[in-house]
Parts: C-alpha cells; structure tokens; sequence
C-alpha cells in the first residue's frame, strides 16, 4: 500500500532498437519505422529522427498490449532491386 511521504513508485522502462528508414519528401523529410508501420516527419534528417522516436514513445505509452502484437513486424527485410524501366 502507498503510504504518504513514501518515495514515488519507479516504473521500470526497458529499450529495444528499431529500423528507422528516412528519405527526403519535397522541402522536407519522412521517418517510417517499419516493424511497426509508424511514420512521422520533419524540416531536416535529425528532426524527423526524433519526431519518429516520439511518435514510437507515444504508441508505447498508450497502446494496448494486443494492438503492439498486431502492427508488431518481427521480421522484414531491406534491400535493393534492379527492375527494368522504360
């Protein structure tokens, strides 16, 4: 039980990396995180990285469970295609 003047209760929080992909988007720049299919932006490179590091935080935060089991892509792949054109 809390009892007045105890010391507030720590929550432990735990980091896991994530694949930040960042291309530029006219004036400025898009951050998609693909394992979870969240995307945010910004005016440069390091702006959208944070921005999507925030958006990420904010899923977390209020996210069901379940719903973090759903969008959660455990396994994907990046790479490069030679595909003919014209």
């Amino acid at each position: 039980m809390f009892e007045l003047g105890s010391p507030p209760l720590q929550i432990m929080k735990s980091t896991q990396q994530f694949t930040a992909i960042i291309e530029r988007e006219g004036d400025g720049y898009i951050s998609l995180c693909p394992e979870l299919d969240i995307a945010s932006q910004g005016e440069n490179i390091e702006e959208a990285r944070r921005n999507l590091i925030e958006a990420l935080e904010l899923f977390f935060e209020t996210a069901d469970p379940s719903e973090i089991r759903n969008r959660l892509h455990s396994e994907f792949f990046v790479t490069g295609v030679e595909v003919s054109v014209g």
